[in-house]
């Protein structure tokens, strides 16, 4: 039992010296302790006690609720000069440093970045996105790993441990903090499927692509939704679609590979620019029925191939299929098939001097991941080969306008699109 008060108090102390920018004391506590820590009534880390107290007049009793359980003296900050906010980049590095996790979600249901773009503090937020960055690389090595060793038939006991030949690192920095720390608490750290209840409360749902392929699809006029009502694609998407078209195709006669047909927004918008070839690899055995309805396998230049991509692909470029370009939009796939896709199978399909598209929608629930997983696959695609150029699109208020009326899966709450077209490096 005075293991748990001692482990509180200084859970105490170090949400109460972050709170005041205040790094001496931090690391005299971090000699025995870790940041990654959570106040268990408010939820809020030491990362949002530093950020928070950036906030124009707030007290520290209200930045931690619980401080006067603490002895020690001090209080934050009640203004958010220029001066502040640099102690707290200085305090926000020293945390992650020490082992905070950056997507860690207050009773507010707000991550440190979303706190720090609430409040407008762009050097702030600008730090919470490297660490994230940095350490959402880590984990995705750390897949990479483990599946060759999978592969080997060896196993590894914890997420976090050792590969022989790597060293195992901190994803934030020098610090105390060891990688099982950090590594198991940002597993799911991207909730790209998520269920929002009338109060804005999220949960994550487990929408996997072998369900998906089973399941019973239901078109409507604007929306094509799953047996689950989770959101497949939207009309809203429309003028995403021909702002990519537009920039992926600026030529007639091109030739056109589209993985993902879903409602056949984007293939339509292609189509109107009379493609001399025009392929579509698509999965589900409800679309390709709508497909023979709608006489997709009749249109000019049109070669549909009924299956998974995974399948399919290897054939294509076999037999040197290749276009001028390339679109990838799948649904209930994770990034890592995204990667796969650009890594390993785009080099063979795409001529020089070509185009390759995806829908970008990682993380789009919450700005913090939408920015940290868009410059993670920047910097995967600059590492398969390929240069990204992005372009903003403005999306209106979907909540207002009712769009997700009767949808469970909100699949986007942002103000922009960030659109990428990417072409081979050089």
């Amino acid at each position: 039992m005075d293991l748990d008060i001692d482990t509180d108090t200084t859970t105490q102390e170090i949400i109460l010296a972050a709170s005041n920018h205040d790094t001496s004391k931090l690391r005299e506590l971090f000699r025995s302790a870790s940041a990654n820590v959570q106040d268990p009534e408010t939820g809020i880390t030491p990362l949002h006690a530093a950020i928070a107290a950036c906030a124009p007049d707030v007290p520290a009793d209200q930045i931690n609720a619980r401080a006067d359980r603490v002895n020690v003296n001090g209080s934050a900050s009640t203004g958010r000069s220029s001066r502040e906010e640099a102690a707290a980049v200085e305090t926000v590095k020293l945390l992650f440093e020490n082992g905070a996790v950056w997507h860690d979600l207050d009773h507010d249901n707000e991550t440190p970045g979303c706190l720090a773009l609430r409040l407008k503090l762009k050097n702030v937020y600008d730090v919470v996105v490297e660490a994230g960055v940095r350490a959402e690389l880590l984990l995705n090595r750390l897949d990479e790993f483990e599946m060759l060793a999978d592969a080997d038939g060896e196993e590894y006991d914890e997420p976090g441990e050792a590969v022989e030949g790597f060293e195992v690192v901190n994803p934030m920095g020098e610090g105390s903090a060891d990688l099982e720390s950090s590594a198991v608490e940002i597993e799911h750290s991207i909730p790209e499927l998520v269920q929002v209840d009338a109060e804005g409360t999220e949960t994550k749902i487990d929408v996997n692509s072998t369900d998906y392929l089973t399941s019973d699809l239901t078109f409507h006029g604007d929306r094509l939704l799953d047996a689950d009502r989770n959101g497949v694609m939207m009309a809203w998407e429309t003028d995403i679609m021909k702002r990519t078209a537009e920039l992926l195709v600026p030529k007639q006669g091109s030739r056109i590979l589209n993985v993902g047909h879903g409602m056949g927004i984007i293939d339509a918008l292609f189509q109107g620019e009379t493609p001399s070839a025009h392929h579509i690899i698509e999965a589900h055995p409800d679309v390709l029925a709508r497909m023979r309805r709608d006489d997709w396998y009749g249109k000019p230049g049109v070669t549909v191939h009924e299956g998974r991509w995974q399948d399919l692909v290897p054939k294509l470029v076999e037999d040197n299929v290749t276009f001028d370009a390339i679109y990838f939009d799948t649904f209930a796939e994770d990034y890592k098939a995204l990667k796969e896709f650009f890594s390993e199978c785009v080099i063979g399909l795409l001529d020089p001097g070509g185009k390759f598209g995806f829908f970008n929608g990682l993380g789009a629930d919450r700005q913090i991941c939408y920015d940290v997983y868009t410059k993670i696959v920047e910097m995967e695609l600059f590492e398969a080969g390929l240069d990204t150029t992005w372009e903003d699109v403005h999306i209106p208020d979907l909540e207002e306008s009712g769009e997700w009326q009767g949808v469970r899966r909100r699949y986007w709450a942002l103000e922009n699109y960030r659109l990428p077209i990417c072409e081979f490096v050089g």
